[in-house]
């Protein structure tokens, strides 16, 4: 019961990062557009991925597409992570993993309300 708890707060957690990230793509936050604009993305792929991470974020909390979702964010931190590789950029590495470890958690305690 009581782990059925915490991965309830876990998802939560990940659900409300997910939307905030994805609100802050699909709206053009300078930082967001900063950021994704040195590896080339422009303001049409920057709102597809935000509305991607939205997507993702939604489907967590269905335990049907609960895994789907869970896949599309981690895909989407490992983008973030691979550009960041790219650059050599080893702190916005280590800034990431926590979050996509948070997804592979997740997916591994299971949904807490599938029977």
């Amino acid at each position: 019961m009581i782990l059925k708890i915490i991965n309830s707060i876990l998802i939560l957690a990940a659900v409300f990062m997910g939307i905030k990230q994805g609100t802050a793509m699909v709206t053009g936050k300078p930082d967001m557009v900063a950021m994704f604009g040195k590896w080339g993305f422009d303001k049409t792929g920057l709102m597809i991925n935000g509305a991607i991470t939205l997507i993702a974020a939604v489907l967590i909390l269905f335990p049907k597409t609960f895994v789907w979702g869970n896949f599309l964010m981690a895909a989407g931190i490992l983008l973030i992570i691979c550009f960041h590789l790219q650059d050599r950029d080893f702190k916005g590495v280590m800034i990431e993993i926590p979050f996509l470890l948070l997804n592979l958690l997740i997916i591994y305690l299971k949904h807490p309300l599938k029977s």
